[in-house]
């Protein structure tokens, strides 16, 4: 093979491995986690900036709607796919 069509291959390569890596963060635990952690955070601090009377609990609530989405979500994909 010539150099050139060496150094196409290796970029696609390369593209490919940070595709699968994109792919792979998308669907991860730890990602849903993250997210699920920081909006905890985020919305019992405004709990508390307003006086909420339970921010610990009431912070819980969006966090179960976002885990329970993306639970969900690839279920509602697939009936969608099979579908169309």
């Amino acid at each position: 093979m010539s150099d050139d069509i060496q150094k196409r291959l290796a970029k696609i390569e390369d593209r490919n491995k940070r595709v699968a890596l994109d792919k792979a963060w998308e669907t991860s635990a730890t990602r849903r986690l993250s997210i699920a952690a920081i909006t905890y955070i985020v919305v019992v601090s405004y709990l508390f900036a307003i006086h909420n009377d339970r921010p610990f609990v009431n912070g819980a609530i969006p966090v179960a709607g976002f885990l329970l989405s993306t639970l969900l979500l690839p279920q509602i994909r697939s009936i969608w796919q099979k579908n169309k």
